[in-house]
């Protein structure tokens, strides 16, 4: 619960990395409003199922609105959303069991449509709000609750496939950077098309990677994750798929497709053609 909705029963766990993915959104919707001078409805977050879910719920500071919705269904949510209010700067939260299992249907039809909101996935490799189940993105091998010997499924590679389904812009981020999360997130949000910001935001209880992800030189432990270049060229998409392929967790803007024209553009041009009929015209067609 926080102080702007405290009759909602709701906790993440101590040191979750969902509360940086909060204050690093908090941070980005504030500065987009602060830079267009809108106000914060103009802000919509769409979630689904788990414990990234609570986003919606637990966003401290100016409120945007804010819709609690199935689980994976998200996209197809945040396409009415945007398709009825193109105004709206739309915005999905979701997990990695949400987005990459029941919904990764919707991705790949998302990215044909280029449909113009920003998705931030906290990506955990667990169920956490269901005890601790693997995930889409476990690794092969990973003891859970639900696979006690072992997943035996490789794991998604979720930036590889965000790539190769053709999402216009991809950025990998780390949910204690803040800072540099918020402006991940920003800048998917001023990008005319889908963004996907891929987070890494561990589970303290089930499945806690912090010291992997950061490194421990006294334990030997190399860190996973690491900078991109300053001279990456995130407007090549070879380029972006070396960067993947290198493995372990970049961060920063993997690919950005500069030449990106979201759907409502043209939906417009389209409709510009079409000569659409009236609702009395289209009445009037019964009575003859």
């Amino acid at each position: 619960m926080t102080d702007k909705n405290p009759e909602y029963d709701f906790k993440w766990c101590p040191g979750c990395g969902d509360f940086g993915v909060r204050r690093a959104l908090e941070q980005a919707v504030e500065q987009r409003i602060i830079e267009r001078e809108e106000p914060v409805e103009n802000n919509v977050v769409v979630a689904g199922i788990g414990c990234s879910g609570n986003m919606v719920h637990l966003l401290e500071g100016p409120q945007p609105y804010g819709i609690h919705g199935l689980h994976g269904r998200s996209l197809p949510i945040a396409l009415g959303v945007k398709m009825g209010r193109q105004d709206l700067n739309v915005i999905v939260v979701a997990g990695d069991g949400d987005f990459l299992s029941i919904g990764m249907e919707h991705i790949a039809p998302q990215a044909q449509r280029n449909l113009n909101i920003c998705a931030v996935v906290m990506d955990n490799a667990v169920y956490g709000l269901t005890k601790g189940q693997s995930s889409p993105t476990a690794q092969e091998g990973m003891i859970t609750s639900s696979t006690p010997y072992g997943k035996p499924e490789v794991n998604v590679n979720a930036l590889k496939y965000y790539l190769t389904v053709g999402v216009s812009f991809v950025a990998s981020g780390i949910s204690n950077k803040i800072k540099d999360l918020a402006n991940l997130i920003h800048q998917g949000m001023e990008h005319p098309g889908f963004s996907v910001i891929h987070v890494q935001s561990p589970c303290t209880v089930y499945n806690n990677t912090y010291e992997q992800l950061k490194g421990n030189p006294r334990k030997g432990i190399e860190p996973m994750a690491w900078a991109i270049q300053a001279n990456h060229d995130k407007n090549d998409m070879e380029a972006a798929v070396d960067v993947v392929n290198q493995g372990g967790v970049p961060l920063g803007v993997i690919y950005e497709d500069k030449n990106s024209i979201p759907l409502e553009s043209r939906m417009a041009a389209m409709f510009s053609k079409a000569h659409p009929k009236t609702p009395q015209e289209l009445m009037d067609a019964y009575l003859v």
